[in-house]
């Protein structure tokens, strides 16, 4: 899924990856037909993500409903825009780490945290513990518990 149709195109460490094309646009895409929401890292996808409204209100949803979110490396950024990590525990990439706590959240180097459903890791060496704890949450399903826990209600 993207903001736009069309294709996109993936980051390889310096180099471009390959391109994809979109299956889905956020103007299509119903929250309620997914399970589970994953976040991307890099740098350049998670910063253009978390100032759009569409974004945010897409995001904010999953945690309304008590899905599973999962953000690697910067994907928590898009998490502080849509305003769902004050209370939680994250990790992430170590350089947003005062944008998390400045947002309300409390910050841990550690490979993989779980929190109410919330899914965290700092960067493409902790994939294997990330997709293994992202894999368990999805599992698990929504939790009545998880519903609305950190979500926000202010639409920015």
């Amino acid at each position: 899924m993207s903001p736009k149709a069309g294709a996109i195109k993936g980051w390889k460490h310096t180099e471009w990856g390959d391109s994809f094309a979109v299956d889905a646009t956020l103007d299509d895409a119903d929250p309620r037909h997914y399970d589970a929401l994953v976040l991307p890292g890099g740098v350049m996808n998670p910063d253009k993500l978390r100032r759009d409204p569409k974004v945010q209100q897409f995001v904010r949803s999953f945690f309304e409903e008590g899905k599973p979110v999962g953000a690697i490396c910067h994907g928590p950024w898009t998490l502080i825009d849509a305003g769902v990590v004050k209370g939680r525990k994250v990790t992430s990439y170590e350089t947003i780490q005062t944008d998390l706590e400045n947002a309300g959240a409390t910050w841990v180097d550690q490979e993989v945290v779980v929190d109410n459903g919330l899914v965290t890791s700092r960067k493409p060496d902790d994939l294997p513990a990330f997709n293994r704890k992202l894999i368990e949450e999805i599992a698990e399903g929504r939790h009545a518990s998880r519903a609305m826990a950190g979500a926000s209600t202010s639409t920015k």
